[in-house]
């Protein structure tokens, strides 16, 4: 008999096709062989009929501790694993600590290793007093990339780094070989834009949108890619709302340059127009949700192969944080973990899209993105058997329901949804069954870039 540990079957679904009646065979803890049913023999076998098998999500943007005493890891990666996310890449803006130096990203790898039940790295940042100056050691501590932001959101925990300090960041940034990823709007654009809807007197959820112009994000994005060409570092965008983003990526990539956008789920799932003047607060997010007419140019671009990376931007607020009738006082960003892998699906064969697009812009595209493709982001022999299985089963999203969250709100709730996650696996373990997050706290291993990876680019 074969030593496979396990096998699972379904429609095996990698980042270039689909295998109607596939397998994937696991030892230990890794894919050692896809194909066409039947399957080899193995010591356990888990078959999933006609539904979808997936590699596991790599979520490129999560805030697990952008509010003291909240969620933290040990809920973030719940809800990962519940949603078929099985390596979260944690932003470094923590409420009260900024995550700038070597010291502090291997503190919080710590901290995170004895909470996490999914697999996580972390992104740096610098601090302005400090330009490149923690860089090297924070690369030396793990880190899988660095996030700066164009807008200052907070002098301390979310700051503005200046063009120039910028330059410095991206040629030190890559010497390394990793990206460089970017909050990109336009500071005196958005400051401006603000002082018009203050005297405006508007304050109800149009605000928003009004104060966070689509300009202001395109004028940001465009400064991005071009110190990335100026510096040959690797240029992210860690969030693009507007069609126009992708052009300017496109123009960059076009001329030889390494540049990357992503698109989180909200953008391509709400409107302003309908869900913001609905859910007003627990729609604000940075940058803003558009006009649908802006939704619908997105999935154009996520349909011409426009879009790198799909996300969830994750953060979990108190309610409190998220009531505020005066729009712009409330804080900006949404949880989304459970649901990211059933949103992006359901919008693809809505759209007649194949799901071979899930595995690319949640898995293949975020492994090359973080240099972490040697063991992440695909069902192939060698890489980890991280695997989602997404069955279809309609429903309304309810985000208190599962008991997966460490908040019950969501901008997503109600919603009608086809497909859902009923089985992840980490590594070939089952980390949840469908209904129960079976890992326990400290399952989840800290992931850091190969640094061969790094050295060429991630190709």
């Amino acid at each position: 008999m074969s030593d496979y540990d396990l096998i699972i079957t379904g429609q095996v679904v990698d980042a270039v096709r689909v295998r109607e009646n596939g397998y994937v065979a696991i030892r230990g803890g890794l894919v050692e062989r896809i194909g066409e049913c039947p399957p080899p023999a193995a010591r356990a076998r888990q078959d999933f009929g006609d539904a979808f098998v997936l590699p596991g999500a790599i979520d490129a943007q999560v805030h697990s501790r952008s509010q003291r005493g909240q969620e933290d890891f040990v809920w973030s990666t719940r809800a990962a694993a519940a949603g078929g996310v099985t390596t979260i890449v944690d932003m470094p803006y923590d409420d009260g600590v900024l995550i700038c130096t070597g010291e502090r990203l291997a503190t919080k790898a710590r901290e995170a290793g004895e909470q996490a039940r999914v697999d996580f790295a972390l992104y740096g940042t610098v601090h302005p007093d400090d330009g490149p100056r923690h860089i090297a050691e924070m690369v030396a501590a793990g880190a899988a990339a660095f996030k700066f932001s164009t807008f200052g959101t907070h002098p301390q925990r979310f700051p503005r780094i200046a063009p120039h300090m910028l330059q410095a960041c991206f040629a030190e940034i890559a010497r390394h070989g990793l990206a460089a990823g970017a909050h990109n709007e336009s500071d005196e654009l958005v400051r401006a834009a603000e002082a018009e809807v203050a005297r405006s007197g508007i304050t109800d959820y149009r605000a928003h949108g009004l104060a966070r112009p689509a300009l202001a994000e395109a004028l940001a994005t465009a400064e991005v890619y071009e110190i990335g060409a100026a510096t040959g570092c690797s240029a992210h965008i860690v969030h693009c709302s507007i069609g126009r983003g992708y052009e300017l990526c496109q123009d960059h990539r076009a001329r030889g340059h390494d540049a990357t956008i992503e698109a989180c789920i909200h953008y391509l799932v709400l409107d302003e127009e309908n869900d913001v003047a609905r859910l007003a607060g627990k729609a604000k997010i940075n940058p803003p949700i558009r006009p649908r007419a802006e939704v619908e140019a997105l999935w154009r671009h996520l349909a011409a192969g426009h879009v790198t990376v799909v996300s969830t931007d994750h953060v979990s607020w108190s309610k409190d944080r998220k009531a505020d009738p005066v729009m712009l006082n409330n804080a900006s960003g949404v949880p989304g973990l459970e649901v990211l892998y059933a949103l992006l699906l359901d919008g693809l064969l809505k759209r007649g899209l194949s799901p071979v697009w899930a595995a690319r812009l949640l898995a293949a595209n975020p492994a090359r993105l973080f240099r972490i493709g040697h063991r992440k982001g695909a069902l192939e022999p060698g890489r980890d058997a991280d695997i989602v299985v997404m069955a279809r089963d309609p429903r309304r999203y309810d985000a208190g329901a599962s008991g997966n969250n460490f908040v019950g709100w969501s901008p997503y709730q109600d919603m009608a949804l086809d497909y859902r996650p009923v089985a992840t696996f980490q590594r070939g373990e089952m980390v949840f069954d469908g209904t129960r997050v079976l890992a326990e706290p400290g399952a989840g291993r800290f992931v850091t870039p190969a640094r061969a990876l790094a050295e060429n680019g991630g190709q």
